[in-house]
């Protein structure tokens, strides 16, 4: 619900605040006092088109702040929490700045945000009936959304929806296995060529690295085998470290039975470095014999690591992904020897989702048929009511082509209105005149409130060009729309004002004496009883207000209470 608006320097607006309240609120005043300046500037603060002449001459620039309140888990503030605008807690503010220049800003919850965010929050908000041409009603694109809402075709609508992704999805696979099938087809000879290749060679997991260490150490074998065969000489010869030891320990074995002891710890060391030489040379030894050459083993190494290598190049691969792109290939060549299989089952899966998705569209086909002549029935009896007995209101239900077939059905829906039995039905927009739409307009948005849950309708002049009987008719519906949500009205009737539950009056001030540039401001004032009384007498009786204007006025506002 709209709660205040706040307008700075609108046109003939300098500061101006006012507050608002559910149910059916009237604007009222004399023709150019301001009233669609108030319908502009609410325009700014919703999105709509901002156009520099709204800046009041002199100012830098217009400000203007619409405040709404909704609930605190309402769809508005989890969308907007994923556009990273929070709104917790407070109430919803939207707010646009327009400088002289043309260029303006738009602000939500004192967050900047674009222009086309601001107007996509601010239509799920408010919808202007009569001003604006991009009545949300008007849009086609809408009709079959506010059709569902009618009927009660939630569940239907879900079922349609899932059905038609597990179509899709079943195609898509289907899609794509024949197109593997094909490519593998073209290629299915440098595929089996590909796969022979890696089969006879088969490279494993790390064989690269291996090899490569292999073929370091065969080729600097001959002068590991010199270091080896030299450092185990000299630890063996005659002069060697393992003869000098042995040597050096029969001496202290001699004499140490007159040591008292004393050497045994030395002994000991040295039978123990004795014991270490005698292991190194061993592991020398076998060493030395590991790397004994052989020229046909290094070839063998050598040719292999090539061989992958070259394997590798081939394929655009590394070494190690030899094996996952010989997985690849040999799955593609299955695909080729399996391939109609597995393309039949899923050609059989496409058609099984396909049936499962007409039948769901089919039943909510039905379910629109249905609803489409509910709504028209309806709608046709507010049309009675509102002199618009001549025109007919059609929902139209045209079964699209295949390729249109989507989410939501088989049905492309519109609403059309024909103004005489004989002429065709047509869109609203092109078939009505201006007073005609604002009043096709509040009969939809009667039958379709609870469908169609804006919370905030405006409606400019609904009653143009009639009055009488029709007029209370238009105040009586714009009552009722009052009861299941905010409704306004800018109205010249006084049948449809004294309706209202809220009654504001907009007026021009004269300029003062002496001001010399003799400008003239738009002022809106709240009225109470007694002023809401003489301004419905004022729109009875025109400039001079009589007692029977005034008793008149009593008896509408009655009425209205009643």
């Amino acid at each position: 619900m709209l709660a205040s608006l706040s307008i700075r320097d609108v046109v003939l607006i300098d500061r101006l605040d006012l507050e608002f309240h559910d149910g059916l609120g009237v604007l009222t005043g004399e023709t150019g006092a301001g009233k669609s300046i108030l319908l502009d500037a609410l325009g700014l603060a919703i999105g709509m088109r901002a156009e520099a002449r709204l800046v009041r001459q002199g100012a830098e620039r217009s400000n203007v702040s619409a405040v709404f309140e909704i609930s605190d888990d309402h769809e508005i503030r989890r969308q907007l929490s994923e556009q990273g605008v929070e709104t917790e807690g407070e109430p919803l503010i939207l707010r646009r700045v327009l400088n002289a220049d043309g260029r303006s800003r738009a602000f939500i919850n004192d967050q900047a945000v674009s222009v086309g965010l601001l107007r996509e929050i601010g239509d799920k908000m408010v919808e202007i009936h009569g001003q604006f041409e991009s009545q949300r009603l008007l849009r086609p694109e809408s009709h079959r959304q506010l059709l569902d809402a009618f009927g009660g075709h939630r569940a239907d609508v879900d079922d349609t929806a899932q059905t038609f992704e597990r179509w899709r999805d079943a195609e898509t696979q289907w899609k794509v296995a024949c197109e593997e099938a094909e490519a593998a087809r073209r290629d299915e000879d440098f595929l089996r060529h590909a796969v022979k290749e890696m089969e006879e060679l088969k490279p494993q997991p790390g064989e690269e690295a291996q090899l490569a260490e292999k073929r370091t150490i065969m080729m600097h074998g001959e002068k590991l085998s010199e270091a080896l065969g030299g450092a185990s000489e000299k630890l063996s010869g005659s002069e060697g470290g393992e003869a000098q030891l042995q040597s050096a320990l029969r001496s202290l074995e001699n004499v140490a039975d007159k040591a008292d002891g004393r050497l045994s710890g030395v002994i000991a060391t040295l039978e123990g470095a004795l014991n270490e030489i005698a292991e190194g040379m061993g592991q020398l030894d076998r060493l030395s014999s590991d790397l004994l050459i052989d020229p046909a083993e290094l070839e063998l190494a050598e040719e292999r690591l090539f061989a992958l290598r070259a394997l590798a190049r081939k394929h655009g691969t590394e070494v190690e992904g030899l094996a996952v792109l010989h997985a690849k290939f040999t799955a593609q060549l299955t695909s080729v020897d399996d391939g109609a299989q597995h393309i039949a089952e899923l050609a059989a899966k496409m058609d099984t989702t396909r049936a499962a998705y007409e039948r769901a569209a089919d039943r909510l086909q039905a379910q629109r048929q249905k609803s489409a002549a509910s709504l028209d029935k309806r709608i046709s009896q507010e049309f009675s009511g509102l002199r618009l007995g001549n025109a007919r209101f059609e929902t139209s239900l045209e079964s699209m082509n295949e390729a249109e077939w989507g989410q939501h059905g088989k049905d492309r829906v519109a609403f059309l209105v024909a103004t005489n039995p004989e002429q065709p039905a047509g869109p609203i927009h092109k078939i009505a005149s201006g007073g005609e739409m604002a009043r096709f307009m509040l009969a939809l948005k009667v039958v379709l409130a609870e469908a169609d849950p804006v919370p905030t309708l405006i409606f400019d002049e609904v009653d143009a060009g009639i009055g009488g009987a029709v007029a209370a008719a238009v105040g009586e519906r714009l009552s009722d729309l009052g009861e299941a949500c905010q409704a306004l009205v800018v109205t010249h009737s006084p049948q449809v004002a004294a309706r209202g539950t809220h009654h504001w009056r907009v007026s021009k001030s004269e300029p003062a004496n002496d001001e010399a540039d003799g400008r003239v401001w738009t002022t809106v004032e709240a009225l109470d009883a007694a002023a809401r009384k003489e301004e419905i007498a004022r729109m009875l009786a025109g400039a001079k207000i009589t007692d029977e204007a005034r008793a008149a006025a009593d008896s509408l506002l009655a009425g209205g209470e009643g």
